[in-house]
């Protein structure tokens, strides 16, 4: 048994071995890719692809020189042409040029292989639709490529390459471009031809610049330029009115670039090096709901920020902001404000950590007279006739602005000019105004939004309740006793500002206007607020009565249940205790809650 053993170990397995071959296509893989025109052949190992695939439609198949009969399913001779062609995850180095074989491909997805160059008879599949090349080694693309006129996506990410031809605009039909993660340094101009392009990503090259043509490409949705080597954009990117989504983060920005692209909701530009921010662009993002400015060097918020009206999330960390504009918390639809990282002045660490609503609240309760400066006051020479009128936020962001002129009257040149323009914001704010400017009513059928605040306001005109369309009133540090009755017709008013005035009693007329969602009363002298006509304002969120003469809080307030703010603090009741309004809104209104008599019904 021994000596047989031995013998055998020279190679006992010698009669068996075969020549290595390449993987071969399961026959009934193939047999059913010719009923479906559909064939899946990824992450099978694959070095090449095997004859078989190529002639699928131009060979006989071998079961038809092996049966005589044909069942109605097996009728080769009807078989469908290949469609579509899966070789992803496979180890290909090349594609042969018989790929011109399968002229009825839509769809190819070599991706995901190692592939360093295509063969132009790539560019003789004229039907194909999508081509999938990420993920491989390719350092060019052949011209012939260009020539596919029905290709309407092309995803080439992740691999080496370095330009790209002139005839790239030629792809007519491309809706979609995926360029990422390559090395390429410039663009070709006819990159702007691709005029049904809709997402263009362009991330993680070597780009410093980019073609002016690409405002060109006015479907583009999305456009991807982050981790480039980007100093500026063409300005003329504002041309491209579909643009929602513009990312431009990790490059060499030093300015928030100016980008008037009016469909624009979304622009990332964090990890840059912009130090400051400049008005003019802050005011071209007239659709902005989401800004991320992380990772700069900002040191100043700019007034102008309260501008954007549509933001919903504003992303600052890691700048070097060490104070906030009060007027940030006026912001109407604010939803998230992220400030971690920066050497902040005045706000508590836990109080970042609370979220937005509690800082905003915090804001809020900031909000109060600046104390003046005089290297910014106006001259006693400065006259009516030399004020300044900004046509650019007249006509572009139809806003009407006179603030901090320390002016006892608003100059009719700006009236003037503001004529037929469907202003919708006025700022007279910072004046000496002792009541409100009578040529206001030039602007009533579009007006919206109305800043008076810090002036001398002494009674509010009934004129006031004509504005229908106004939301947004700023009237804080006046010195207001009353609002007029009249002002019931302001159907849409949301949000109402009267800090820092003379009211002794909560407004009448604030309990009839049920659109109310932010009332700002604080630093006044009310001692008295009714909780049952409180509870009609069914919209009311916020409610600031803090530093007030309250001397009981109506255990019924903890009814009104849309209340998610409720300022209370530096009033001189005795209960609810410090401790419990410490804890915010929700504990008030428990408390308050539990304190009503039984008789009366409690929610459920």
């Amino acid at each position: 048994m021994s000596r047989l053993k031995r013998a055998g170990q020279g190679d006992s397995l010698a009669g068996f071995r075969t020549e290595k071959t390449e993987p071969t296509i399961p026959s009934g893989l193939l047999k059913a890719a010719r009923k479906s025109g559909q064939l899946d052949l990824s992450g099978r190992g694959l070095t090449e692809v095997p004859q078989d695939v190529y002639h699928l439609n131009i060979d006989t198949p071998e079961e038809a020189h092996q049966n005589v009969s044909f069942g109605v399913s097996d009728r080769w001779w009807e078989q469908t042409d290949l469609t579509k062609l899966l070789l992803s995850s496979n180890r290909l180095t090349q594609l042969s040029d018989d790929i011109r074989l399968l002229p009825a491909l839509t769809t190819l997805d070599l991706h995901d292989n190692q592939l360093s160059s295509l063969p132009s008879a790539l560019g003789e599949l004229q039907d194909l639709q999508q081509l999938r090349l990420s993920h491989n080694q390719l350092t060019s693309l052949p011209v012939e490529l260009c020539t596919l006129k029905n290709l309407c996506s092309i995803t080439l990410q992740q691999n080496q390459l370095e330009s790209l031809p002139d005839e790239l605009g030629h792809l007519e039909s491309l809706t979609q471009l995926d360029l990422s993660h390559n090395h390429l340094k410039g663009l070709p101009s006819s990159l702007g031809c691709l005029i049904r392009l809709q997402k263009l990503n362009l991330c993680h090259n070597n780009l410093s610049c980019l073609p002016a043509t690409l405002a060109q490409l006015t479907n583009v949705k999305l456009l991807d330029c982050s981790n480039n080597q980007l100093t500026d954009i063409p300005a003329n990117l504002s041309d491209m009115l579909a643009l929602e989504q513009l990312y431009l983060r990790h490059n060499k920005l030093c300015l928030l670039p100016k980008v008037l692209a009016p469909a624009l909701k979304e622009l990332y530009v964090g990890n840059n090096h912009i130090e400051q921010l400049e008005t003019e662009q802050l005011a071209s993002l007239t659709a902005i709901s989401l800004l991320e400015l992380r990772d700069n060097k900002i040191k100043i918020l700019p007034e102008q920020i309260t501008s954007l009206r549509t933001l919903t999330r504003l992303d600052l960390t890691n700048n070097d902001i060490t104070t906030l504009p009060a007027s940030l918390s006026l912001l109407p639809n604010l939803k998230v404000l992220l400030l971690e990282g920066n050497p902040l002045r005045g706000i508590r660490r836990d109080l970042l950590t609370k979220g937005t609503n509690e800082l905003l609240k915090y804001l809020r309760g900031r909000i109060k007279e600046d104390p003046e400066r005089a290297d910014e006051g106006e001259t006693a020479m400065t006259l009516p006739s030399q004020a300044r009128v900004n046509v650019y936020n007249i006509n572009t962001l139809k806003s009407l602005v006179y603030s901090e002129k320390q002016a006892a009257d608003i100059p009719d040149e700006l009236f003037d000019a503001a004529a037929d323009q469907s202003i919708t914001t006025v700022n007279f704010s910072k004046n000496q105004l002792t009541s409100i400017p009578p040529r206001l009513v030039d602007l009533l059928p579009s007006l919206s939004d109305i800043n008076l605040g810090f002036n001398r306001l002494t009674c509010c005109s009934p004129d006031i309740s004509k504005f229908l369309q106004l939301m947004h009133i700023d009237l804080r540090n006046n010195q207001l006793r009353d609002l007029p009755s009249e002002m019931k017709n302001l159907t849409k008013l949301c949000s109402i500002i009267l800090n820092y005035n003379r009211f002794k009693s909560f407004p009448e007329v604030l309990y009839q206007i049920v659109s109310l969602e932010t009332v700002l009363l604080g630093n006044n002298q009310v001692d008295e607020v009714d909780p049952h006509r409180l509870m009609k304002l069914v919209h009311l969120s916020t409610l600031d009565l803090s530093n007030n003469d309250l001397l009981n809080i109506p255990p019924e307030m903890g009814l009104c249940a849309s209340l998610r703010c409720l300022s209370l603090d530096g009033n001189p009741f005795r209960t609810p205790r410090a401790a419990i309004v410490a804890k915010g809104t929700d504990a008030v209104l428990e408390y308050l809650r539990s304190r009503i008599p039984t008789a009366q019904p409690q929610p459920k």
